[in-house]
């Protein structure tokens, strides 16, 4: 783990970004590039945790678009990313790497329960941990629920892997002329609405001097290249 900038580090990936060309569900490639990408940073030494959202398969806060209420919708949408944690737990064991489901909601029989101990100890083994099901409460977000393990188990840093290369002053999809932050602090983040996490977990981050580094998960060896201090993405702290 020699000249390594973050020795432990919370991945936090889009459920959206599995669905690849399609319109929902996962797409094998996505999920392989995941795992793939993984494997790569686990070699490097670097202990890993997984937080998955789950919006290639449900969203809960687009409940009310169905008539579902909110908070059974975010129930549905926790259990969205305990699926998502199966297929990447399962995507992950094909290279070759050994990993731990872990799951706010009980259910016995596909993961085990949070303890935080027993992460920790997973993590120190040299096994990759997938949290699912956020926190386990409604409204909360899977960012939110990346923000609370990343503190719980002590992480260096928040990879938080997206679309685009960073924070930009708007969406770079929609507006041609936004441009790029290299550095920004958590407040300015908040104060602007920059909408790339949401404000409960920038807070919990801020609060417990948390880093966080927005990067594109597509781009090949960028987890590997940001562990060794190489500067991608935008870097969100102090």
């Amino acid at each position: 783990m020699k000249n390594l900038k973050y020795k432990r580090v919370l991945l936090k990936l889009s459920g959206e970004s599995l669905m690849g060309k399609q319109q929902f569900g996962i797409e094998t490639n996505m999920l392989m590039h995941y795992a793939h990408q993984i494997k790569e940073l686990q070699e490097t030494g670097v202990e890993i945790a997984v937080v998955i959202g789950g919006g290639n398969i449900y969203r809960g806060l687009n409940a009310h678009e169905t008539g579902i209420e909110r908070v059974q919708g975010d129930y549905m949408g926790m259990l969205a990313t305990v699926i998502n944690g199966m297929a990447l737990q399962s995507a992950l064991e094909q290279v070759g790497l050994t990993t731990r489901l872990v799951t706010a909601i009980k259910m016995e029989k596909i993961a085990e329960p949070f303890i935080r101990r027993r992460a920790i100890r997973h993590l120190e083994k040299g096994r990759v941990v997938i949290f699912s099901a956020g926190t386990g409460s409604p409204y909360f977000t899977t960012d939110s629920a990346a923000a609370l393990r990343a503190n719980e188990i002590g992480a260096d840093v928040i990879l938080k892997g997206t679309r685009v290369d960073g924070i930009y002053t708007a969406d770079p999809e929609k507006d041609k002329t936004a441009t790029k932050f290299e550095e920004i602090t958590f407040a300015r983040v908040i104060s602007l609405g920059l909408g790339v996490m949401d404000a409960t977990a920038f807070t919990i981050c801020q609060e417990n001097n948390l880093p966080i580094v927005v990067f594109d998960v597509s781009e090949p060896e960028s987890m590997v290249r940001l562990v060794h201090g190489e500067r991608i993405g935008t870097l969100v702290e102090g």
